[in-house]
């Protein structure tokens, strides 16, 4: 029963790798079918080439641009079309009046928008909502029952606001027409009526929404996580955070107290007063509208209400990168080539297969069979970056550079080190007298924390790099971190089962001379010698010599320091004991 129990889990962990690695072909053949994402992972503008986009900027009031706007333009920009520095776009300023943009491939509509999209965010209460279709001719309000303001308007919310001409404007707009929706600058002292694009779970809206209360500029941060119960519990439910500056939390307290009135007049929860919404406004387009449900004193306000994680991240980004005091238009755009090309993804392609055929050359010259183990362990690692680094392609937008291919090449020796460092535990256990069964278990009981530990370095310089770089380099400092993430699943998924279940084969577990767990070639001396004899402290390994010189000198040569000073010291002991006895005599 000793022996089964280790074999069954064993078995159970490599059955769990198969089911990560058939989910994740899975998810990647789904994509592919449905042509949203493709088997080959996607190439960076340095190895594919894109598409360059002069942006002409303007600030608001027609006024000279200035450095530090422009800088703020170049990282703003870069945020929101490279959020996560994976997709290897090159964002730069040019004759420091234009600011210079190159992708990978072709953007998409998206993207291009994206880009073009100012930082005339701001947050205005809302007045009145309706569908957004344009009301029929025959239904529209005659003209003597257009509303009639009867005062001057006391706040942002104030009815007053909706003249004749604001109301008419707002039944005749129609927000599945694009070409209706295309307005000048609106003034943030005056009411706007405009749309809330339909959506694929939500129609379209229009409103007519009050003066501007809080800017966009007073937005710190945002995030999107799932949503707490009272109870602190997580639910299913997606949720958007707002963290103001001082200046906002005044200010959206302010108007929350206000909205709330609303709210609790219209009966709470289950009333429907427009005049209860808040509206987030970008480039005069409603990207969100909730409702007020209670009065926020501290300015970090929780948007909720039917997210998907997807649209949550959205808005969630729109918010956080919606702060631009410069708005852009395109003033040239044109494709670009690949600026190393395909001949120098080759070179790093090959220079990856002969460091790789280096790794298997020694493996099967140091551990022979044993080094079959290595090279199955590489090949499955190699799998799970290739199908991570395609599914993120997909999901995230990463894109494979010259730099990345790299980090993968570098890989390739880290993932290499963390086998030998368990083999070697294996042959010093060995060395040591034990079985392989027993050498295995032990060894890796050592072996583990100095692959953690190696790894954790490995993570930690990648994420330093990831943090602090831009460009390139981030995209080398990813593909390292992902690499390290891989080596610690195929070791503890892979190397470890497979070798607890060889442990158990005849050719492996008697110590074949080509298994390279031969006891004999290693100097191992058991511990039981025989009639009834056990080992003595002279007799471990590195010290007998007579008997397999070179064996114990490879044995010698693979201790640790402490080990070492172990084996000394005890040859020290009995050399000292043999003494005591002589003179005894």
């Amino acid at each position: 029963m000793a022996r089964t129990g280790p074999k069954n889990s064993a078995l159970r962990v490599l059955v769990w790798l198969g089911v990560i690695l058939a989910v994740m072909t899975a998810v990647l053949a789904g994509g592919s079918i449905s042509g949203q994402a493709s088997w080959a992972p996607k190439l960076a503008l340095d190895l594919e080439g894109g598409t360059q986009m002069i942006l002409a900027p303007k600030v608001e009031g027609g006024s000279d641009i200035n450095e530090d706007q422009l800088n703020q333009a170049v990282a703003i920009i870069r945020q929101r079309v490279d959020g996560s520095g994976v997709a290897e776009a090159e964002i730069s300023t040019q004759s420091g009046r234009n600011v210079v943009v190159s992708l990978p491939g072709t953007p998409s509509k998206e993207t291009r928008a994206l880009i073009q999209a100012s930082a005339d965010m701001n947050f205005r209460p809302v007045l009145q909502a309706g569908p957004g279709a344009a009301v029929p001719t025959e239904s529209l309000t005659p003209d003597d029952q257009l509303p009639k303001p009867t005062a001057e308007p006391t706040n942002s919310s104030d009815v007053n606001w909706v003249t004749a001409e604001v109301y008419k404007k707002f039944e005749t707009l129609d927000c599945d027409n694009p070409s209706q929706d295309k307005q000048e600058r609106s003034d943030p002292a005056k009411p706007l009526v405009t749309c809330e694009p339909a959506t694929a779970t939500s129609p379209a809206i229009k409103y007519i929404l009050g003066p501007v209360e809080v800017k966009g500029s007073n937005i710190k941060s945002s995030s999107f996580q799932l949503q707490q119960g009272a109870q602190g519990a997580v639910t299913n439910e997606w949720a958007v955070n707002i963290q103001f500056d001082e200046a906002g939390t005044a200010k959206f307290k302010e108007v929350t107290e206000r909205l709330y009135q609303f709210f609790v007049a219209a009966g709470g929860e289950s009333g429907s007063d427009p005049k209860a919404q808040f509206a987030i406004v970008l480039d005069d387009q409603v990207i969100s509208a909730p409702r007020s449900l209670a009065v926020i004193t501290d300015g970090r306000p929780q948007i909720t209400g039917g997210f998907t994680e997807q649209s949550a991240k959205a808005l969630s980004d729109q918010l956080r990168f919606g702060a631009l005091p410069i708005s852009f238009e395109i003033q040239s755009e044109q494709q670009i080539s690949a600026t190393l090309g395909g001949e120098q993804l080759k070179m790093g392609l090959l220079a990856g297969v002969i460091g790789l055929l280096l790794v298997v050359v020694y493996s099967l010259f140091q551990y022979r069979a044993l080094g079959f183990v290595t090279i199955f362990s590489l090949v499955v690692a190699g799998a799970l970056t290739y199908l991570a680094i395609a599914i993120l392609g997909w999901t995230e937008n990463y894109r494979l550079s010259l730099a990345g291919v790299a980090g993968l090449i570098v890989a390739i020796g880290q993932t290499a080190d963390s086998f030998i460092v368990y083999f070697e535990r294996i042959r010093d256990e060995l060395r040591e007298g034990r079985g392989l069964v027993s050498a295995v278990e032990n060894g890796w009981k050592r072996a583990k924390r100095t692959v953690l530990a190696s790894k954790a370095v490995n993570l930690l310089a990648a994420l330093v790099l990831y943090f602090v770089a831009v460009g390139n380099v981030r995209g080398f400092a990813f593909t390292l971190g992902l690499t390290a993430i891989a080596d610690l699943i195929v070791v503890f998924m892979f190397t470890h089962p497979t070798l607890q279940l060889l442990a158990r084969t005849k050719f492996f577990g008697e110590g074949h001379r080509f298994s390279g767990l031969d006891p004999k070639r290693l100097g191992a001396v058991p511990l039981y010698r025989g009639a009834g004899r056990l080992r003595t402290p002279d007799e471990k390994p590195g010290v007998v010599r007579a008997k397999n010189t070179g064996a114990a000198a490879e044995a010698e040569r693979r201790m640790t320091i402490a080990e070492r000073r172990l084996a000394e010291k005890q040859e020290q002991l009995a050399g000292s004991s043999k003494s005591t006895s002589k003179e005894g005599k």
